[in-house]
Protein backbone atom coordinates (compact mmCIF):
# COMPACT_ATOMS: atom_id res chain seq x y z
CA UNK A 1 0.00 0.00 0.00
CA UNK A 2 2.08 2.87 -1.54
CA UNK A 3 2.04 6.31 0.57
CA UNK A 4 1.40 4.35 3.80
CA UNK A 5 3.44 5.86 7.07
CA UNK A 6 4.67 2.08 7.55
CA UNK A 7 5.80 1.49 3.61
CA UNK A 8 9.11 3.15 3.11
CA UNK A 9 10.36 4.09 -0.40
CA UNK A 10 13.06 2.50 -2.31
CA UNK A 11 15.72 4.79 -1.01
CA UNK A 12 15.22 4.64 2.66
CA UNK A 13 14.89 0.40 1.85
CA UNK A 14 17.80 0.58 0.59
CA UNK A 15 19.68 2.32 3.06
CA UNK A 16 17.78 -0.01 5.55
CA UNK A 17 19.31 -3.10 4.34
CA UNK A 18 22.94 -1.82 4.22
CA UNK A 19 22.90 -0.54 7.66
CA UNK A 20 20.97 -3.06 9.38
CA UNK A 21 22.71 -6.21 8.10
CA UNK A 22 22.48 -8.93 10.48
CA UNK A 23 19.82 -7.14 13.17
CA UNK A 24 16.27 -8.80 13.55
CA UNK A 25 14.97 -5.99 11.44
CA UNK A 26 16.40 -6.27 8.00
CA UNK A 27 13.82 -9.57 7.70
CA UNK A 28 10.84 -6.53 7.78
CA UNK A 29 12.86 -4.33 5.56
CA UNK A 30 13.52 -7.43 3.13
CA UNK A 31 9.65 -8.27 3.28
CA UNK A 32 8.61 -4.63 2.34
CA UNK A 33 10.83 -5.30 -0.78
CA UNK A 34 9.10 -8.33 -1.63
CA UNK A 35 5.52 -7.17 -0.97
CA UNK A 36 6.57 -3.91 -3.16
CA UNK A 37 8.20 -6.01 -5.91
CA UNK A 38 11.44 -4.77 -5.77
CA UNK A 39 14.84 -7.00 -6.84
CA UNK A 40 17.72 -6.29 -4.66
CA UNK A 41 20.94 -7.68 -3.32
CA UNK A 42 23.47 -7.41 -0.45
CA UNK A 43 26.70 -7.92 -0.42
CA UNK A 44 29.84 -7.00 1.44
CA UNK A 45 33.81 -5.46 -0.17
CA UNK A 46 36.57 -4.44 1.74
CA UNK A 47 39.74 -2.56 -0.47
CA UNK A 48 42.34 0.22 -0.32
CA UNK A 49 40.88 0.12 -4.55
CA UNK A 50 38.34 1.97 -5.60
CA UNK A 51 37.87 -0.10 -8.88
CA UNK A 52 37.67 -2.99 -6.43
CA UNK A 53 34.76 -1.65 -4.49
CA UNK A 54 33.38 -0.48 -7.67
CA UNK A 55 33.51 -3.93 -9.24
CA UNK A 56 32.47 -5.90 -6.39
CA UNK A 57 29.28 -4.12 -6.42
CA UNK A 58 28.43 -3.76 -10.21
CA UNK A 59 29.29 -7.77 -10.31
CA UNK A 60 26.58 -8.57 -7.45
CA UNK A 61 24.19 -6.23 -9.47
CA UNK A 62 24.58 -8.30 -12.36
CA UNK A 63 25.24 -12.10 -11.29
CA UNK A 64 22.24 -11.53 -8.49
CA UNK A 65 19.41 -10.00 -11.32
CA UNK A 66 19.50 -6.41 -10.30
CA UNK A 67 20.39 -5.75 -13.79
CA UNK A 68 20.46 -7.02 -17.21
CA UNK A 69 24.19 -7.98 -17.89
CA UNK A 70 23.75 -7.12 -22.13
CA UNK A 71 22.17 -3.82 -21.42
CA UNK A 72 23.90 -0.88 -21.77
CA UNK A 73 22.04 1.41 -20.22
CA UNK A 74 21.38 -1.17 -17.37
CA UNK A 75 25.00 -0.85 -16.31
CA UNK A 76 25.43 2.60 -17.39
CA UNK A 77 22.88 3.26 -14.60
CA UNK A 78 24.10 0.98 -11.70
CA UNK A 79 27.61 2.32 -12.07
CA UNK A 80 26.45 6.02 -11.93
CA UNK A 81 24.46 5.08 -8.54
CA UNK A 82 27.50 3.46 -7.01
CA UNK A 83 29.63 6.13 -8.03
CA UNK A 84 27.14 8.75 -6.39
CA UNK A 85 27.24 6.56 -3.52
CA UNK A 86 31.17 5.77 -3.06
CA UNK A 87 31.46 9.94 -3.29
CA UNK A 88 29.02 10.86 -0.28
CA UNK A 89 30.76 8.02 1.53
CA UNK A 90 34.56 9.49 0.61
CA UNK A 91 32.74 12.88 0.90
CA UNK A 92 34.10 13.37 -2.68
CA UNK A 93 37.28 11.80 -2.47
CA UNK A 94 36.80 8.58 -4.04
CA UNK A 95 40.45 7.59 -4.31
CA UNK A 96 40.64 5.22 -1.39
CA UNK A 97 44.08 3.66 -1.54
CA UNK A 98 45.96 6.91 -3.26
CA UNK A 99 45.02 8.71 0.06
CA UNK A 100 45.61 5.83 2.44
CA UNK A 101 42.41 5.20 2.88
CA UNK A 102 40.82 2.04 3.10
CA UNK A 103 36.72 0.85 3.11
CA UNK A 104 35.00 -1.98 4.90
CA UNK A 105 31.72 -1.86 3.61
CA UNK A 106 27.83 -3.35 3.08
CA UNK A 107 26.25 -2.46 0.55
CA UNK A 108 22.42 -2.76 -1.02
CA UNK A 109 21.77 -2.31 -4.04
CA UNK A 110 17.48 -1.93 -4.82
CA UNK A 111 15.48 -1.63 -7.88
CA UNK A 112 12.12 -0.98 -8.89
CA UNK A 113 9.61 2.35 -9.35
CA UNK A 114 9.31 4.82 -7.26
CA UNK A 115 6.26 5.50 -5.36
CA UNK A 116 4.57 8.86 -4.10
CA UNK A 117 2.74 11.22 -4.79
CA UNK A 118 4.22 11.96 -8.63
CA UNK A 119 4.32 8.83 -10.76
CA UNK A 120 7.62 9.00 -12.69
CA UNK A 121 7.84 6.27 -15.60
CA UNK A 122 10.39 3.15 -15.54
CA UNK A 123 12.52 1.60 -12.97
CA UNK A 124 15.13 2.91 -10.80
CA UNK A 125 18.32 2.17 -8.97
CA UNK A 126 19.30 2.88 -5.34
CA UNK A 127 22.95 2.49 -3.95
CA UNK A 128 23.50 2.73 -0.26
CA UNK A 129 27.04 1.83 1.40
CA UNK A 130 27.25 1.79 5.16
CA UNK A 131 30.78 0.32 6.13
CA UNK A 132 34.52 1.79 7.59
CA UNK A 133 36.53 4.25 6.15
CA UNK A 134 40.14 5.28 7.65
CA UNK A 135 43.51 4.38 7.07
CA UNK A 136 44.48 1.31 6.49
CA UNK A 137 45.29 -0.19 10.51
CA UNK A 138 42.78 -1.24 13.07
CA UNK A 139 41.21 0.61 14.88
CA UNK A 140 41.98 4.05 13.16
CA UNK A 141 38.84 3.89 10.88
CA UNK A 142 34.98 5.41 11.50
CA UNK A 143 31.47 4.76 10.51
CA UNK A 144 30.51 6.28 6.79
CA UNK A 145 27.29 5.82 4.84
CA UNK A 146 27.12 6.86 1.12
CA UNK A 147 23.77 6.72 -1.33
CA UNK A 148 23.65 6.71 -4.84
CA UNK A 149 20.28 7.03 -7.16
CA UNK A 150 19.52 6.83 -11.00
CA UNK A 151 16.62 5.88 -13.09
CA UNK A 152 16.85 3.17 -15.50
Amino acid sequence: MAGSPDVFPIGKLSLLLAILQEHEWRSEVEKQLTEQGYRYTIGRVGAMDITKVVAAMETAAKNNGIIDSSSYREIHAVYHAIIEAIQALGRGVTQFGEILRTVGLTFAIVRGKLEGSVKHEGEWIAVSVYGTIGAPKKGFEHEAVGFGFNHI
